[in-house]
């Protein structure tokens, strides 16, 4: 019988994840089929599976990474730890069914970011507050790098307004990673609220958006020197962790 494996989240025309594996099971002769589940409400995904019996395993994307523990049967430590599950495996016993949370965004970033370090990337300013942001600030954390969140509405420690970000926050902080939605295919002219004028050539720049495959985030920092890369990578890397978790015994 053939498998499906899917997608949830709201929405979903930026996504290249069904492409990705489409193609993949395409090459490597894998009778499953990959579908877009796009669901403005999380309340929906019970739904999804029931009508889905062959369904073994979901991506979870924007923005329900943090709204669909309460749908869970089991969470993996990581994704405990991080509070953000990005990948479920289903497992069924006859019409009954299981859902096991997991994150490999976490795999995905922190091998994609890891060969741009040097020995001055000692701080990070992590652009955004939802479900993605917690496993870029776990990652890096484990890389060695001290983090700080910026939102537009600052909640407690370890987190500062975009306002605050001025020439010396900028110049201490030289790794910055955009982890909200601004900039993504179709709304391309958005761009996270930081004052680029201080950004130099010690700056890395990543996005987790990959649709455009240059951001005007991306842009505004190379035009300023700095080292850029975009998400997809990080897609890749995270897409076949879920793979693996999908596909084991």
């Amino acid at each position: 019988m053939k498998q499906t494996f899917g997608l949830i989240g709201y929405p979903l025309t930026h996504s290249f994840s069904k492409k990705f594996f489409t193609e993949k099971f395409s090459r490597e002769r894998i009778d499953s089929v990959y579908e877009n589940f796009e669901i403005d409400n999380i309340g929906k995904l019970s739904a999804i599976i029931r009508e889905n019996p062959t369904l073994k395993g979901l991506n979870v994307t924007i923005p329900y990474k943090q709204d669909v523990f309460s749908y869970l049967d089991e969470v993996d430590d990581a994704a405990q730890e991080i509070g953000a599950v990005n990948t479920i495996r289903v497992e069924w016993e006859g019409e009954n069914y299981r859902l096991h949370g997991f994150n490999t965004d976490i795999i995905g970033f922190g091998d994609s970011i890891q060969p741009l370090l040097k020995a001055h990337h000692k701080k990070a300013l992590v652009l955004g507050t939802g479900g993605a942001s917690k496993a870029v600030v776990w990652a890096l954390q484990k890389l060695g790098l001290s983090t700080v969140l910026v939102s537009r509405s600052p909640k407690g420690e370890g987190q500062i307004s975009y306002s605050d970000l001025d020439k010396s926050l900028m110049t201490e902080y030289t790794v910055i990673v955009n982890t909200t939605p601004l900039g993504t295919y179709p709304k391309m002219e958005g761009a996270p609220d930081i004052p680029y004028q201080f950004i130099n050539d010690t700056h890395l720049l990543y996005d987790l958006v990959y649709n455009p495959e240059k951001t005007l985030f991306l842009k505004k920092g190379e035009e300023q020197g700095a080292v850029i890369k975009n998400g997809l990578e990080m897609l890749h890397g995270q897409a076949l962790a879920a793979w693996g978790i999908w596909t084991r015994d």
